[in-house]
């Protein structure tokens, strides 16, 4: 993945944009810090902190692209950061212009910026692995979340067509 996303030409800015976009629990998060520790001088960042709320992932990929549009004309992009605890929003965080932009999570690949990702990595697993990976991560007492959540997901890759979109699809 990484020597194919540097080899391809710059799509932004000067820089480049893999997106690790795939079911919830499916494991983006694991493969996005698996590619940093290849790529040290990559800056990666999990979309969960862009999401307003549970509820927050139709919003996404406006906030994303809001971040992103700047840095494709090699200027800082923008993003506040959800407070999962408070249940708000919290601070703006700044992202300068770097070679390799690593966006993961649940809806990092909108297809509004799809000129911008250089490579496009959808993950999946079953529903059992990715229930037993989500609640390890979040706690039984988020499991109220989980219906809406998958729905939420659905809707949004099926709209966005996200895993046809793929350059490469990996199951785990």
């Amino acid at each position: 993945m990484l020597a194919r996303a540097l080899a391809a030409p710059p799509t932004l800015g000067t820089g480049r944009l893999i997106c690790i976009d795939g079911l919830a629990g499916s494991g983006k998060t694991t493969l996005a810090r698996e590619l940093a520790a290849l790529a040290p001088d990559a800056v990666v960042l999990g979309t969960d902190e862009m999401l307003e709320g549970w509820r927050g992932l139709p919003g996404l990929g406006a906030s994303v692209e809001a971040l992103l549009r700047p840095l494709a004309a090699d200027r800082p992009g923008t993003w506040r950061r959800w407070d999962w605890y408070d249940d708000r929003w919290a601070e703006t965080r700044t992202v300068h212009p770097v070679p390799l932009l690593v966006l993961e999570g649940v809806g990092s690949a909108a297809a509004a910026y799809d000129d911008l990702v250089t490579l496009l990595v959808w993950v999946e697993a079953d529903r059992e692995t990715r229930l037993a990976r989500w609640l390890a991560r979040d706690g039984e007492d988020q499991r109220p979340h989980w219906a809406d959540w998958l729905a939420d997901e659905a809707a949004l890759h099926e709209r966005d067509d996200t895993r046809s979109r793929a350059d490469i699809v990996i199951r785990t």
